[in-house]
């Protein structure tokens, strides 16, 4: 079992930053990809980014490239998403997610957190 515990949400003016971290804590943190999906009011859950176990690769959503970055440090069990130049279509609850290979259905993650909700107002 892998345990993830989201932080760093919270409410922002559009064109502002957030930086959002998860801690992992069980099963060994590099066997692991590790990624951020979001889920908006009334939506499905949909990709945000991805980034591979020793952080050399990463891939985006279309709707968040050039503007949000993500990055890991598998020496603190943790993944960051720099969130930049936010907008009020943003707005959603934000979800730390591992899996054992690269995917970006959430139908194929293994492990979830509880979520971190960010609020963008315009």
């Amino acid at each position: 079992q892998v345990q993830l515990v989201e932080s760093g949400g919270g409410l922002v003016q559009a064109g502002g930053s957030l930086r959002l971290s998860c801690a992992a804590s069980g099963r060994t943190f590099g066997n692991y990809v590790m990624g951020w999906f979001r889920q908006a009011p009334g939506k499905e859950r949909e990709f945000v980014a991805v980034i591979t176990w020793t952080g050399g690769t990463t891939f985006y959503a279309d709707s968040v490239k050039g503007r949000f970055t993500i990055s890991r440090d598998n020496t603190k069990n943790s993944v960051y998403l720099q969130m930049n130049s936010l907008k009020p279509e943003d707005t959603a609850v934000y979800y730390c997610a591992a899996a054992t290979r690269v995917v970006v259905s959430p139908e194929n993650i293994d492990y979830w957190g509880k979520g971190t909700l960010v609020t963008v107002s315009s």
